[in-house]
């Protein structure tokens, strides 16, 4: 498949990078910075995986179903941390993880 028939992918994965980066961001000026260590670790662990995603298909890999599910599995991850904090960024980080993991899954 060409990257134009993942558009709606593309945009998924590009949103959980963004909402991760920001929960990332917001997770280090939280008080107990110590207390959010796994959830900026999942955080950046996401964003990256989603990203790598991003290129991969835009440069059709033959990898893309693979890097597919272990993005799922870390979006998954990721979602389930930030469902533990009450804060703003990490909740809308949940709605994007989850979001994305189904994507994801649809191409694995």
């Amino acid at each position: 498949m060409s990257y134009q028939q993942h558009q709606q992918l593309l945009e998924t994965l590009h949103a959980c990078m963004a909402a991760c980066n920001h929960c990332y961001d917001a997770c280090l000026k939280e008080e107990n910075v110590k207390m959010m260590a796994p959830c900026i670790r999942l955080d950046r662990e996401c964003a990256d995986i989603c990203h790598y995603l991003e290129s991969a298909i835009t440069r059709n890999s033959p990898f893309v179903s693979q890097l597919a599910s272990v993005c799922a599995e870390i979006c998954t991850a990721c979602g389930e941390e930030c469902k533990k904090h009450e804060y703003d960024h990490c909740q809308k980080c949940v709605d994007a993880c989850f979001q994305c993991a189904e994507a994801c899954k649809s191409i694995a």
